[in-house]
């Protein structure tokens, strides 16, 4: 693959990764710019990355009328239109609502952002954050491709948003746009093995988690596109 490719590949999955991060002002003002749902599309047509329609039969999306004027839109960005125009604090308190409720929530999450979690699941095991077999996996996996915990964090690497970040270098790697660490111990064949042997088994079970529990169009549109990416990734 050309290094544009890895590169189109490494900037998709920073902006997935970016928006299943907790909610930034940031992130919020180019929502109702609409420079996200621009960005976005336009990545997937560089991935060549399609979702199915999202507009019910009456020419909306999520209750917003798609006017005539948006009919040359790409799915997702009619999907995202509800935010477009609006204030941007109003749409940030909505998502970091949204975020809480189904990523964090009171006791346990009703869609857990750590694929150990949906391992241990699937095993009938109860999911250890940090020291479930599947997060310890992703850990050594990092740590031999140069990745440790940021000084001063304490969250799981097996995230989501941390396993789109670490696909996100690899892919860079490749592009030979940025340059791995001396201690790292990185073969032709790890992009592939990650993305195969951990990350999209528990990307697709948490993209349909999200699909069905999230109220705002916004998180269900990025995991749409999550949802949509390749199902096996060669080298």
């Amino acid at each position: 693959m050309s290094e544009n490719r890895w590169l189109y590949r490494a900037s998709l999955y920073e902006l997935l990764a970016q928006s299943f991060l907790y909610t930034t002002e940031t992130l919020a003002e180019a929502l109702t710019s609409g420079e996200y749902a621009e960005a976005l599309s336009e990545l997937m047509a560089l991935n060549a990355i399609a979702v199915p329609g999202i507009s019910d039969e009456n020419g909306t999306v999520d209750g917003s009328k798609v006017g005539e004027g948006d009919a040359d839109r790409s799915t997702v960005e009619k999907a995202l239109l509800p935010y477009e125009g609006r204030a941007s604090d109003e749409v940030l308190h909505e998502l970091r609502r949204d975020y809480t409720r189904v990523f964090i929530g009171s006791r346990d999450p009703l869609v857990s952002p750590y694929g150990g979690s949906w391992y241990a699941l699937e095993r009938g095991t109860k999911p250890l954050l940090f020291v479930g077999k599947e997060s310890l996996a992703v850990e050594r996996f990092l740590r031999r491709c140069g990745v440790v915990q940021p000084e001063g964090t304490n969250e799981p690497l097996d995230h989501i948003a941390s396993e789109l970040e670490f696909l996100q270098y690899l892919c860079l790697l490749k592009a030979g746009a940025t340059i791995a660490p001396e201690t790292a111990d990185i073969g032709p064949t790890d992009y592939a093995s990650f993305y195969n042997d951990h990350f999209r088994w528990f990307a697709q079970r948490f993209a349909t988690g999200v699909i069905t529990e999230c109220r705002t169009p916004f998180f269900r549109a990025a995991a749409q596109v999550l949802l949509a990416l390749p199902e096996e990734a060669g080298d």
